[in-house]
């Protein structure tokens, strides 16, 4: 297997081959050091893989929508039955474990929950921290998602789901910063 390492503006990210299948990164993704890409990836326009998260498309794809962020040490895996699509301007928090699964835009997912296979999480939802979404759970949009086994709670807000925008628009914001004044 051939290795490449990519270079923007001094970060480091590794983009790996796998088969035939490259990963494809917009060239306004921003890819922190020691994040490793491999095969078939898709990442769209202002997303952030933040340091050590590992987005693996072996055996079947990983989307991943314009302006959402992959927080640091973050697993992102598939099955051959099911990739993953995580929509647009979703935030997906550090240490989490995403596993061929669906999560609509404008999602807000907590600090290190599992998702497991064939889950699919409606837009405008939040996930709570530490939660275990089990496999095959199906959630609405505007969803409070919460526990373990994670159970709806309630509907969100507007208010809510106007704070999930500004974490995406925020993680835009800093992974720029990023580029201009750590490197």
């Amino acid at each position: 297997m051939i290795e490449k390492t990519l270079s923007q503006d001094k970060m480091q990210a590794k983009l790996i081959p796998f088969g035939s299948q490259m990963p494809k990164i917009d060239p306004q993704a921003i890819l922190l050091a020691g994040s490793c890409i491999i095969g078939d990836v898709s990442i769209e326009q202002d997303c952030s893989i933040w340091f050590g998260s590992i987005l693996r498309g072996d055996v079947n794809s990983i989307k991943i929508g314009k302006r959402s962020n992959i927080q640091d040490l973050t697993t992102i895996h598939l099955s051959k039955e099911d990739g993953v699509e995580i929509g647009q301007s979703v935030t997906v928090g550090h240490n989490c474990v995403i596993h061929a699964c669906k999560i609509g835009d404008f999602c807000l997912i907590g600090m290190g929950s599992i998702i497991m296979d064939k889950v699919q999480i409606g837009e405008n939802s939040i996930l709570g921290a530490g939660s275990l979404v089990t496999k095959g759970k199906i959630f609405p949009p505007n969803s409070l998602i919460m526990g373990n086994p994670a159970k709806y709670i309630r509907s969100i807000a507007d208010e809510e789901v106007a704070a999930i925008k500004r974490s995406a628009d925020d993680y835009v914001k800093l992974s720029k910063l990023y580029i201009r004044h750590l490197f």
